[in-house]
């Protein structure tokens, strides 16, 4: 698969979490790319639910990066 596939790809499934809620929590990168947590708290039942994405390409580590500092410049 060529590698803006993969990438698009990965943008997708990210946007998939971010567009229901989910927040990043944390990030963990290795050899093999970077491991992202998504979170989302239930706000009526303070239930919490985590995911991982695998995510591989450099464009996918970039887009989440710059989803990563909108999501921190929101905050404050």
């Amino acid at each position: 698969m060529r590698e803006h596939q993969q990438y698009l790809i990965e943008r997708e499934k990210i946007d998939y979490f971010i567009d229901r809620g989910y927040r990043i929590n944390g990030i963990t990168e290795n050899l093999s790319g970077a491991f992202i947590e998504f979170i989302l708290k239930d706000v009526k039942s303070d239930e919490i639910s985590n995911e991982t994405l695998h995510i591989q390409t450099a464009d996918g580590r970039k887009y989440f990066s710059a989803l990563l500092l909108k999501q921190i410049q929101s905050v404050t």
